[in-house]
């Protein structure tokens, strides 16, 4: 393994499968297989879900919806669905705990970075939920902040498309994917990567970013055996 502890960010989409909206429990059973082959193979696991498949809280905004309480909506859709995920992964006899950002004891744990620390090194695949906590802030942002508080030494942002490219590939056909990039490229550009408060989080502290296909075959295991897959976004100071 070339990594000892990754961040697995999994937007909300992924789990839709092949429904057009809600959870798709045959693509959780999926994800968690994946994780526990990573986990299995003795990678430390921190991942964090977003809400989008359910609900997106600066959509509801937009729409006229007090902003904070949007933002607290698309938190607790983010909990659902974290929720989710470790029900597939206990079904599949792997030790995961849910933390999360906004205090919900009767549903889950609530996030400490000391506590998430030590469960992790102890064996637990951890899943962050509710984002950061706060309002304002994306899961991207969230994901972002998570690995660098668990010290992560990548993170992996796993959606339905196989990388960065120059333009959206799915309105043009012409359209160019990276395969290297480097975050001052990626905001200089405004490459839909992350939003930019993630990015300047990542390059801050060192911290490489992968984006990739979750729906590839062995995606996960194949970036973590040092397998050239979608498109890496380095930071200042590269660790590979």
């Amino acid at each position: 393994m070339n990594y000892k502890r990754i961040l697995v960010k999994l937007s909300g989409e992924a789990l839709l499968g092949e429904q057009n909206s809600g959870i798709d429990p045959a693509m959780i059973d999926k994800l968690a297989a994946e994780l526990i082959e990573l986990h299995t193979a003795g990678v430390e696991i921190g991942c964090v879900v977003g809400g989008g498949n359910l609900m997106r809280g600066a959509s509801l905004a937009t729409s006229g919806l007090d902003r904070v309480t949007a933002d607290h909506m698309g938190m607790l859709a983010t909990v659902m669905n974290a929720l989710a995920l470790r029900d597939g992964l206990q079904r599949q006899a792997a030790n995961a705990t849910v933390m999360s950002g906004l205090d919900i004891p009767q549903v889950c744990e609530t996030y400490t970075q000391r506590e998430a620390r030590r469960r992790i090194a102890m064996g637990e695949i951890i899943i962050f939920a509710a984002g950061t906590g706060s309002p304002y802030f994306t899961t991207d942002t969230a994901a972002s902040l998570r690995a660098i508080e668990i010290e992560a030494d990548l993170m992996i942002k796993a959606t339905k498309v196989d990388g960065i490219y120059d333009k959206d590939p799915l309105k043009h056909k012409d359209a160019v994917r990276y395969t290297h990039l480097d975050y001052d490229q990626a905001i200089d550009q405004r490459l839909a990567v992350m939003d930019v408060a993630a990015m300047i989080l990542c390059n801050d502290n060192a911290l490489d970013l992968v984006v990739c296909d979750i729906n590839q075959p062995d995606a996960l295991l194949d970036l973590v055996t040092g397998k050239s897959i979608g498109t890496r976004v380095s930071g200042k100071e590269a660790k590979l």
